[in-house]
């Protein structure tokens, strides 16, 4: 028998699952066969979502919202087998500038926001006899100096630590990994780098010649989330094509 992801019967929760890489993440899961529910601050326009995609409203940012968004799932579908911390993000701004309103504000999206979907998601799947898994997306700015952006890349580096402490707190009956993502060709990539062809110039610096599509983070959330991976738990699965060439790379002999 070939193997496969199969994850018919299995209910997941994707926060910011209606676009970008959340889209990706939503629309692999489906294809394995799983129920999905999404949440957002904002609905999606009628006839956009994936069938059987059912949407919620919700902060994550705020433990109440997530409470009820998590019950509301648990009501609709009589268990919660997988959530995904996808929601996050955040502009550039200069550290030596920005509030702390911006800072609390990037680091409540980004790292806590996560805890409090985990922390309502664990309590679910604690009580269910085969458990869960919980998958939560950071990004190589979690991995590396983060110019511009240094407080979204603190909280990216708190999460992929978070994780590992949750999954040695809460084995064996649910397991925690996270997937960081590099660049990723979103709605966004190319006004991101200054129009086509900056986007084609960093696409080029990428070792496999492309970036990362949305559909790649989803492919990796869904093996993180299946039998597959049955014995993983507190790793982290990098997708980011080969790595990240730097200019030192250029000059370098022998």
């Amino acid at each position: 028998m070939a193997l496969e992801i199969d994850l018919s019967n299995r209910v997941a929760l994707v926060t910011g699952g209606a676009r970008g890489v959340g889209r990706g993440i939503t629309e692999r899961l489906v294809a394995a066969g799983a129920t999905v529910a999404i949440c957002g601050r904002t609905e999606p326009d009628a006839g956009t979502l994936p069938d059987g995609v059912r949407f919620h409203q919700a902060d994550v940012t705020d433990p109440e919202s997530v409470a009820a968004l998590v019950a509301a799932v648990v009501t609709d579908h009589g268990r919660l087998d997988l959530a995904v911390n996808n929601a996050g993000g955040a502009p550039g701004a200069d550290a030596a500038t920005a509030s702390p309103r911006f800072s609390q504000k990037i680091i409540a999206l980004n790292l806590t926001s996560a805890l409090h979907v985990a922390q309502a998601a664990n309590h679910v799947m604690q009580q269910q006899p085969d458990g869960g898994s919980i998958v939560s997306i950071t990004s190589l700015s979690g991995h590396r100096p983060s110019p511009g952006t240094a407080a979204y890349g603190a909280a990216k580096a708190g999460l992929i630590s978070l994780t590992q402490s949750l999954a040695m707190e809460w084995a064996p009956k649910v397991r925690l990994n996270t997937v960081t993502a590099g660049m990723v060709r979103t709605e966004l990539f190319d006004d991101y780098y200054g129009g086509p062809d900056g986007a084609a110039t960093v696409e080029a610096s990428v070792p496999l010649q492309r970036v990362a599509d949305p559909g790649d983070i989803g492919n990796a959330v869904a093996f993180l989330a299946s039998d597959l991976a049955a014995n993983i738990s507190g790793a982290d699965l990098v997708i980011h094509g080969g790595g990240e060439r730097l200019l030192l790379h250029a000059h370098q002999e022998g």
